[in-house]
């Protein structure tokens, strides 16, 4: 059975040239593509692939450290995501994600085993998998 922890809305007028405002008007932000006019005249409007990544990162970086949680695993993690917008033919668009991972106080071996443990847990990975390309840069110092 499921169950639903919490639903968020955020609704857009504008696209990628608009705004973004969430149903309890906790969060506004401006969006512009960048180097078009409304990103030079706003310039801490951000971007669509800018919210996935640091949505992804988020629930990434969560999703690995209940991992470490399960498994009784203390490590320190922090999770960089870098979205790319991809134009094919036919002006067919679509998203790729690298995943840098970098942990500290723990060895390579077994940060990777659960990195890999984290991306069949996180729902952003469920959400994507089979559907875009997600590269990872797994790193321990």
């Amino acid at each position: 059975m499921t169950k639903t922890l919490f639903t968020t809305t955020v609704t857009v007028a504008g696209g990628r040239e608009g705004v973004a405002v969430s149903e309890d008007g906790n969060f506004t932000v401006e969006i512009a593509m960048p180097g078009t006019p409304r990103a030079i005249e706003i310039p801490e409007a951000t971007n669509p692939e800018q919210l996935f990544a640091a949505g992804y990162a988020a629930c990434f970086d969560s999703a690995l450290q209940s991992v470490g949680k399960i498994e009784k695993v203390n490590f320190n993690s922090k999770v960089t995501a870098s979205v790319s917008l991809l134009m094919g033919e036919l002006h067919q668009y679509s998203i790729a994600v690298k995943l840098a991972v970098k942990g500290t106080g723990i060895d390579q071996e077994t940060f990777e085993t659960l990195v890999h443990k984290a991306h069949e847990m996180c729902p952003y990975s469920k959400a994507t998998r089979g559907n875009i390309d997600v590269a990872f840069e797994i790193t321990v110092d």
